[in-house]
């Protein structure tokens, strides 16, 4: 334990070596009774002593009497903040946590032993990192950085950032990374046509793609530098038919739906073809496609390529170290926690920290914080973040001792 306990309140907890000690004008504030998501934090040595007893009949067969785990999957409790263990036990009671063995192993315990045993296992030294079989996640480069790489290879025909100077060729900016991931996928299985397009994706992995597709969502939309055909002014009146999925003015709020609007006319006029012929398979495009002549696809296009496209609304990946950054502002520097309400993070178990997080992302565990916190996560943005906070220096509470009056 940190500190040897004697009789007296537990007045609360600071992380060692980081926190001064409670002035004068804190101790007029000790008369008062804790509130009641704080009572863990003012224990007594006694309580604590009686929180061990529980741990041993109730807690230590999974978490250990030490509090430190040896089984995959389950947290190290030992040291961690009082406050929250008490309101977790709680929650895994009133069975809105989830997790079925830990409901069983608290179902018939008073609050007053989760309380204790909550306290216990706060003022235990917590683990700390052993490096074992399992490696941290891999740093690899991010994935916008990818991205830009792979559509160096595009360039000569889709122009640098995907806005296309060739008749012919498709511009790539404006569109959802989700349609331009289905798009590859066609070239790729061959369910599109184009011998170039399928040479090309077949050497590229579905992480590559995405990255790409991130690369060309978040460049500047612009119109395709290409001429166009046809009158524009008789294409708009067509194409009040196409905005039901295409969006107004090409502008499609359906990520499987491409956006239009500043697309090469010469391009699309192609694509319509390809699905009046057959080439290209859709059968609500087919049936458009089949009453349109040449002069009418060429309005259509130009009226399109007219169009002032728009971003889709894609969120820029943040790096390792910015999501840190947000994780510190709760969990504490380095994910040690100066909140007995909030969970540290550091040394914790890596798969447990993957696990809990996926369980927010899945709504498995209810916390709107969290939840928004982790929508966006990727699968590496989890193991990254499980990793850095596995490997940190764990720092213990500290009891701040008050005198027996």
């Amino acid at each position: 334990m940190p500190c040897s306990l004697t009789a007296g309140v537990l007045l609360g907890f600071a992380i060692a070596g980081m926190l001064p000690m409670p002035d004068a004008a804190a101790q007029a504030t000790r008369s008062k009774p804790p509130a009641d998501d704080l009572r863990a934090v003012y224990a007594t040595a006694a309580d604590v002593a009686e929180g061990k007893r529980v741990a041993e009949g109730s807690c230590a067969r999974c978490h250990g009497v030490s509090g430190i785990s040896a089984v995959k999957g389950v947290p190290h409790v030992a040291g961690q903040r009082p406050a929250y263990l008490h309101a977790k036990l709680r929650a895994y009671q009133a069975g809105t946590r989830g997790g079925h063995d830990m409901e069983a192993a608290v179902k018939f315990l008073s609050d007053d032993a989760l309380l204790k045993v909550a306290a216990y296992y706060g003022s235990l030294e917590p683990a700390q990192f052993r490096a074992t079989g399992r490696k941290p996640a891999p740093q690899k480069p991010a994935t916008l950085a990818a991205g830009k790489a792979g559509a160096a290879a595009c360039a000569g025909c889709h122009g640098e950032t995907g806005v296309s100077a060739m008749p012919g060729t498709p511009s790539l900016v404006g569109l959802d990374p989700k349609y331009f991931a289905a798009a590859m996928a066609a070239y790729k299985t061959g369910q599109r046509k184009h011998d170039v397009m399928q040479s090309l994706s077949a050497s590229l992995s579905e992480t590559d793609v995405n990255g790409m597709a991130l690369y060309y969502a978040l460049q500047k939309a612009a119109r395709a530098a290409t001429p166009a055909q046809g009158d524009a002014a008789a294409g708009k009146a067509a194409a009040a038919a196409c905005a039901g999925c295409h969006g107004e003015q090409g502008i499609s709020t359906n990520p499987g739906t491409p956006s239009l609007a500043g697309q090469d006319a010469q391009y699309h006029v192609s694509t319509l073809r390809a699905y009046k012929d057959g080439a290209r398979k859709e059968e609500t495009m087919k049936g458009i496609a089949a009453s349109l002549g040449d002069a009418a696809m060429n309005n259509l296009a130009a009226y399109y390529a007219a169009q002032e496209p728009k971003a889709p609304r894609v969120d820029k990946p943040l790096t390792l170290a910015e999501w840190v950054q947000r994780c510190d502002r709760c969990h504490g520097v380095n994910g040690n926690s100066a909140d007995p309400r909030t969970p540290a993070l550091a040394a914790q178990r890596q798969e447990y920290l993957e696990q809990a997080l996926r369980a927010y992302q899945t709504g498995a565990r209810k916390d709107s914080v969290m939840a928004a916190m982790s929508a966006t996560l990727t699968d590496a943005d989890v193991l990254a973040l499980a990793g850095h906070y596995s490997q940190q220096r764990a720092r213990a509470f500290v009891f701040v001792m008050v005198p027996s009056r």
